[in-house]
Order: C-alpha cells, then structure tokens, then sequence
C-alpha cells in the first residue's frame, strides 16, 4: 500500500486552472485539495500561480481559548478526523504552519487579498472551503448565536456554517467594492450532503441518505451561480446538473478552449441558464464509488450496493424523496438503466488505486442511532 502522499491526480490531467493561466487569466487556489501532495500533482504543479493549502483539518487547536469543539467519540470517522487533524498550512510548497485565525475567517481573507491584489487583470480563484466538514469546531461568538436550539453539536455545527455564511458576504461586499461584480462569474456549490455520522437528524431534511450514500440526501447538494451581466437574478433552473459542468461553464466564461484531445464530461451551462438552449444538460448522469453505482436517466434513478446485491428503483420526477421503492414493479425499467450503466462501466478506466474498506452506512438513521432488522443500508466502498 502506498503512503498517501505518494498518491495524487496524474500530471496528464488539464485542470481548469492551467486552461485559464494559459488564456492569461491569474490563478489562485486556496484550501482544500484532496488531489494529492505527490510530485505533479500539488496546485502549482497543475496551474495554480499560488496556493495556500490546507495541511491538516484542524479550524483552531483544540485547547483554544475562543473555540467550542463537538466530537462523536463513539463514531470512527469522526474520531479519525480528530486524530490525524493539525491546524495547519503551506503557502507554494512551504513547510507546513499555523493559520493566524479560525480557518475559515483565515481563507476568507486571503481570499479577499487575491481579489485585491489581482482586480485590475483577469484571475480565476478556487476555494476549498474546509467548513463545514468535520471535525465540529465553532468560534465561541459564532456558538452563541445559535446556542439557543438546545443541542450542542447543532449549535457548533450552525456556528460553522455562520462563519461560511460570513465568509461569502465578504467576498461578493470585495469584488462589489472593487467593482467587478457585473463581470465576475461567482459559483457556489458543496461536494456532497451532510454525514450521518456527526449526528444530527434533519440536516439533509427532506431528502433521504446521507454523505457516502447515493440517496438524494448524500448528492442533492446546493449548487447557485452569480453573474449580474449574464444571469438573471431570480433565475432557477430545475433540470439535473453535475459538478463536472463547472469546467466548461468556466472555460466558455473566459472565453478558453477546452482540450479536444479526450474525452470530457460535462456542459457549458450558461446557455441553458439563460435559456437559449432549450434541451436539458443531460439525459443520463452516472455515480460510482466501487461497487456503489447509481445512474439517473430521464428522472429514473437506479441505485446499486453490490456487495449485497440491493437495488432501488425511484421515479424522481413523482417520488422526489425516494420513499418508494420500485424495483419489483418495473423490471423493464431496471433492465434499461442496467445496461446504460454497464455501458458507462465499461467505458471507465481502471482506478489507480482500489478501495481498502467497505463500511455499512445506515440510510434513514444517522450514526447515533442503532441498527435494527429492516433498517436499510448500503455499503460505502473507500
């Protein structure tokens, strides 16, 4: 087995940093990068002029004065988080130090420097936002403005999301300030849903599942875009959209070429946005994780956990919320998602590097709550 830092994204891979640095465009990347620290692999050795990289997955000491921690000791992913974190970061491959603030009020600065320092030519910045993955650690002054809802974890994790929140007012108040507003291309969107196990019950509400499920609640996800001289305000578009639309609404943005030399997923979105294009994004989306795969086809959503063989049927379209189950009754429909998604198998290339665990993750319980015969599960591959 390798040791993690010997694993990272190819250097063959074009990112959408090295096709905006090429268009002239600077280009700044700040906090998380799960793509590796290997040699080729690191920010600016993928496009990136600067980088102020997250090391650790500490906000504050743990000790410190101004931070209210919750932790789930009985959970596993949670107390590795708390395990392996550092409050730490590395500025362009520096050795690694400690942030001079709470880490998300620590980005949002930076930040708002890039767009200072850079206001009169072109940057393109990418921000990892650390929050509000766990581990569960509020400033105090954040805390006690929701302390009121009477649970401790609910009230750490609403002060990381006041921070976040804070962290995005400050950032649209830079570029207003500066006035480049109108011609900057704003996305804010999350990687995934919230996770069972930090133990809160509603975070996902309506939607069922959680982080490291294929549910709507582990991958129906905020996604808002701000263009004032392109976008409408107001504008909601309901049709299906991916992460991997970022690259290409980007590009097509900067008015940059993307590589015709393979083949890559996603679309330009801003002409659906505005509704110049009158068909749908995309008829078909595909997920995997190992054995975990899931396809989504004209509102048809076929989710699969092969270690156990399990499968569901949903019609979104009618059933947004997945509480019915129609496997059984549609055995057509299966068959049609089964052979799109053995199509897309086979056209993916092999992994670099397999899953090692295979962890049960309860669907309508959080990590709190015991197993009981019935309960549905799936098993997330890693």
């Amino acid at each position: 087995m390798k040791d993690i830092f010997e694993k990272g994204m190819p250097s063959e891979q074009i990112t959408i940093a090295e096709i905006l640095k090429d268009k002239g465009y600077y280009t700044a990347h700040i906090g998380k990068w799960h793509l590796g620290q290997m040699e080729g692999s690191h920010p600016i050795d993928q496009g990136f002029e600067e980088s102020l990289t997250m090391m650790g997955g500490l906000y504050l000491p743990e000790d410190h004065p101004e931070v209210v921690n919750s932790r789930i000791y009985n959970d596993p992913i949670d107390n590795m988080v708390w395990a392996t974190g550092r409050f730490s970061a590395s500025y362009n491959k520096s050795k690694q130090f400690e942030p001079s603030e709470y880490l998300t009020d620590y980005y949002t600065k930076n930040a708002i420097e890039v767009i200072e320092t850079n206001k009169n030519r072109p940057f393109f910045l990418y921000l990892g936002h650390w929050a509000i993955h766990n581990p569960l650690q509020s400033l105090k002054s954040d805390y006690d403005l929701h302390s009121h809802s009477g649970n401790h974890g609910l009230s750490v994790y609403s002060g990381m999301i006041e921070a976040l929140d804070r962290s995005v007012g400050k950032i649209v108040d830079s570029l207003e300030e500066n006035g480049l507003s109108d011609n900057t291309l704003i996305i804010f969107t999350s990687d995934n849903g919230g996770a069972g196990y930090i133990e809160l019950p509603d975070i996902n509400k309506p939607y069922r599942g959680w982080k490291l499920t294929h549910f709507e609640g582990g991958m129906h996800i905020p996604f808002l875009a701000k263009w004032p001289s392109q976008i409408k305000k107001g504008t909601r578009y309901k049709h299906p959209i991916h992460h991997t639309d970022i690259f290409h609404t980007i590009a097509a943005a900067a008015g940059a070429e993307v590589p015709n030399d393979r083949k890559l997923d996603g679309v330009d979105l801003i002409p659906f946005v505005k509704g110049i294009n009158k068909s749908i994004p995309h008829e078909t989306l595909f997920w995997r994780e190992g054995h975990h795969q899931t396809v989504l086809h004209e509102g048809w959503k076929l989710i699969k956990s092969g270690r156990i063989n399990k499968r569901w049927l949903f019609n979104l379209k009618e059933d947004p919320l997945e509480k019915v189950n129609l496997v059984k009754e549609n055995e057509d429909k299966v068959s049609e998602l089964e052979i799109l998604l053995a199509k897309h198998n086979a056209e993916q290339a092999e992994t670099l590097w397999p899953s090692v665990v295979d962890s049960p993750q309860l669907i309508d319980k959080h990590g709190g709550q015991e197993y009981e015969e019935g309960d549905e599960y799936i098993y997330w591959p890693n």
